[in-house]
C-alpha cells in the first residue's frame, strides 16, 4: 500500500527547507538584539485555555480546533495558536515575579481544521512573540519595528502594515451597543452564525468571511469611533512614535482580529501577492489575559508570522544559491576509500560539509555524482595518491585541477 501525506498537511524538503532555514536564523538574531529569549511550549494544551483566551464565538473555537479526550478522559486540544500557551506558560511558572517585561519568541507547528488553499494548511508553522508587563504604547512601537525590521532581513519589502485600536472593557460596551442596534434590522439576512453571534459577542460578525455578511456589514460602526480617552491617547503616541521612525502604515478601522482576547492595539501586516488569504504576520495588544489566566494583572503584545506564507513570497525572488558540499571525495579501492574516510573527517572537523564516497561506484560515476550534488571541489585518492601521500583535486565550478599533499589539503578550501 502507498501511503501519502494527510490532507492540508505538507512535507518541507529541500531546497525549501533552506529558505525556512534563512528565516528562522534572521528571527533569531534580530530578536536577540531586542532582548527576546526562546521558550518551548507544548503542542498540545487542554481545551479549555483556547475556549477561554480565543472565544467560544470565534471560528478557531466553533469549527476548527482538533480537540480528542486523552486516556484519562481530559479534553485536549492541539494547539491552534501560540498565544494562550505562552500566558499559560507566564502564569504556570511565575515569570511575572520577574523585572518586566519579559519578551519571549517560539517557534512551531499549530493546527486547524480549514478547507486548505494557497497559503494555509491545517498544520502550519508560526514564528511568535510575546511580551509581558509594559503598558506603554513604546512596546507596541518596538514590536511593529522589530516585525517590520524581521521583514525586511529576510527581503520582504513590499507588504503592507494595517493599524487599528479595538478599544479596552471601558469603551467596548458603548461600541457593543452601536453595532447591535446597526446590526438589528438587517440580521434575518445574516448567516446562521452571525445570527449567534448577535447576541453573544457581535464584534466577531465583523471577521466573517461568508459573502453575504461582508456585505451586509458595509457602514457599520467604527470602533475607533468609540475609543475611551486611554485608548485614543495609547493609539494616537502608538501612531506618533511610528512616524519619528518613518514606518509607513495604514489604518483600517475594520480591522478586528479574530480573537477574542485582544485590547486596544491590533495589526497585520498583509501582501497582495498571495490572493485571498493575504495577511503573513498579525498580533495585538492583550491586556487582560495574564490575569483570566489566575496571574496578576499584566499587560501584554504580541504577534505571530505565517511561515507558509513568507516562504511561498520570498520562493518568488530567491536568488540564494542553496547549500552544497564543499567536497567530494572520489577513491578506487579499499584501502583509498578508507583514507577518503579519515580525510573526510579531517576537513569536516574544520567546518567544512564534506561527502566521501561510500565504495562500489566507479570513479566516472563518482564525479558524476560530484557534479551533480553542486560539490565545489573532487578531491581522488587511487592507489598511486596513496603510496605518494597526495590527492589528485578538481575545482568544479572554476574547471581548475591540481596535486597537493594530503597535508596541505586544507589550504585549498580558504
Amino acid at each position: 500500500m502507498k501511503y501519502s501525506a494527510l490532507k492540508g498537511i505538507q512535507d518541507i524538503l529541500p531546497p525549501d527547507i533552506h529558505i525556512w532555514q534563512k528565516v528562522e536564523s534572521t528571527a533569531l538574531t534580530i530578536f536577540r538584539k531586542y532582548g527576546f529569549q526562546e521558550i518551548r511550549i507544548p503542542i498540545i494544551e487542554s481545551t479549555d485555555i483556547f475556549i477561554r483566551s480565543i472565544g467560544e464565538t470565534t471560528d478557531i473555537v466553533e469549527k476548527e480546533m482538533y480537540t480528542f479526550p486523552d486516556k484519562a478522559g481530559r479534553s485536549i486540544t492541539m494547539r491552534p495558536e501560540g498565544t494562550a500557551p505562552a500566558v499559560r506558560c507566564y502564569v504556570e511558572h511565575h515569570l511575572y515575579n520577574l523585572p518586566s517585561p519579559q519578551k519571549f519568541f517560539y517557534s512551531g507547528p499549530m493546527f486547524r481544521y480549514e478547507r486548505p488553499q494557497k497559503g494555509r494548511f491545517r498544520q502550519f508553522y508560526q514564528i511568535g512573540v510575546e511580551a509581558f508587563g509594559i503598558s506603554q504604547p513604546s512596546m507596541d512601537a518596538e514590536i511593529i519595528v522589530m516585525l517590520r525590521n524581521l521583514l525586511e532581513g529576510i527581503g520582504l519589502k513590499e507588504v503592507n502594515f494595517e493599524l487599528n485600536s479595538i478599544g479596552c472593557d471601558k469603551c467596548r460596551p458603548d461600541y457593543r451597543n452601536a453595532l447591535l442596534n446597526f446590526f438589528k434590522s438587517r440580521l434575518s439576512d445574516f448567516c446562521p452564525d452571525c445570527q449567534r453571534r448577535y447576541e453573544l459577542n457581535p464584534l466577531r460578525i465583523l471577521d466573517c468571511k461568508v459573502e453575504r455578511c461582508i456585505e451586509l456589514r458595509q457602514g457599520a460602526p467604527l470602533v475607533t469611533d468609540h475609543l475611551c480617552s486611554e485608548c485614543r491617547e495609547h493609539f494616537d503616541e502608538l501612531i506618533f512614535r511610528l512616524q519619528t521612525l518613518k514606518i509607513p502604515y495604514t489604518l483600517n478601522p475594520n480591522l478586528v482580529r479574530g480573537l477574542d482576547y485582544y485590547t486596544r492595539t491590533a495589526f497585520e501586516v498583509t501582501s497582495e501577492h498571495l490572493g485571498a488569504q493575504k495577511a503573513v504576520a498579525a498580533g495585538g495588544r492583550y491586556d487582560k489575559l495574564v490575569e483570566e489566566f489566575g496571574g496578576p494583572q499584566t499587560p501584554a503584545i504580541g504577534f505571530a508570522l505565517g511561515m507558509e506564507r513568507i516562504v511561498t513570497l520570498l520562493k518568488e525572488n530567491w536568488t540564494e544559491e542553496h547549500p552544497a558540499p564543499k567536497v567530494f571525495i572520489a577513491t578506487i579501492g579499499r584501502e583509498a576509500e578508507i583514507e577518503g574516510f579519515r580525510i573526510a573527517e579531517d576537513i569536516r572537523a574544520k567546518g567544512f560539509w564534506v561527502e566521501p564516497n561510500y565504495g562500489g561506484a566507479s570513479l566516472k560515476s563518482q564525479l558524476r555524482k560530484a557534479d551533480r550534488i553542486g560539490a565545489e571541489f573532487a578531491f581522488i585518492i587511487g592507489e598511486n595518491e596513496l603510496k605518494a601521500g597526495k590527492v589528485q583535486w578538481k575545482n568544479l565550478k572554476k574547471s581548475e585541477q591540481g596535486e597537493a599533499e594530503i597535508k596541505d589539503i586544507l589550504t585549498l578550501l580558504t
